[in-house]
């Protein structure tokens, strides 16, 4: 949330000539208290091609700012015509009026400017060399372009106000804590003991079970072979045929 809000700004002065000053009131809410002063810069945009012509016409140092709500007169020179191009000197344009604190801009509004000359037969048939006395400006106040930008006030690493401060712990507190700790363990080593021990008596179990299965198998494979060998003994008696090969 921003410290500092926008509230209004009234462009004065307006229309005017192109070599008069600028001049806004401007209307602000300051929420707390600040450390620093407020930055307050207008930025008249001499080429819409390059930012080499930008020029910076003033800026104000704006505080100590109280809480609550705050205006002041903000006065700026006109722009130096020889620093814009001639082709884009009566044309529309744009001036910046931001806002910054420590060096961070946290708002920024954009005005079109139109500059035009105030006579008839000018418009219809600029001059080749322009004349800077017959030039008038008009602001589009109703239209302003605010932007906004989220910044860290009066807090450099900006973690103070996400974190919580650490609470102290009395040595009472970390002691038990530790004696508890030390309590579990060994309650989770006898569990573990005890699970040793019941699994060797389930092995114990399984083995034992194993050797009379085999037991029982071995006599079982004793009666059946016997019983193979009984049957067999039947099955192989001597037949007519066998007696008659054997004569």
């Amino acid at each position: 949330m921003s410290i500092v809000s926008l509230l209004g700004i009234e462009v004065l002065n307006n229309p005017a000539r192109f070599t008069d000053a600028y001049e806004f009131e401007i209307t602000f809410e300051c929420l707390e208290p600040l450390k620093g002063d407020l930055e307050w810069k207008l930025t008249y945009v001499g080429s819409l091609r390059s930012l080499d012509h930008d020029q910076e016409l003033d800026s104000i140092l704006v505080g100590p700012v109280p809480v609550g709500i705050n205006k002041f007169l903000f006065q700026a020179d006109p722009p130096s015509p020889e620093l814009i191009p001639a082709s884009e000197l009566v044309s529309v344009t744009v001036i910046l009026l931001s806002c910054s604190y420590a060096n961070r801009e946290f708002v920024r509004v954009g005005y079109y400017v139109n500059n035009e000359y105030d006579l008839e037969e000018l418009r219809e048939n600029p001059p080749t060399k322009v004349q800077v006395e017959h030039v008038t400006r008009n602001i589009l106040a109703e239209k302003p372009r605010v932007t906004r930008f989220n910044i860290v006030w009066d807090n450099e690493d900006g973690t103070a106000d996400q974190y919580p401060p650490q609470q102290q712990v009395d040595e009472e507190d970390e002691e038990e804590e530790e004696e508890e700790e030390e309590e579990e363990e060994e309650e989770n080593e006898e569990e573990l003991e005890d699970e040793d021990e019941e699994g060797e008596e389930v092995e114990e179990e399984e083995d034992l079970n194993d050797e009379d299965m085999e037991e029982d198998l071995e006599g079982e494979g004793e009666d059946v072979s016997q019983a193979n060998i009984e049957e067999g003994s039947g099955l192989g008696a001597a037949t007519p045929r066998d007696k008659a090969l054997e004569s």
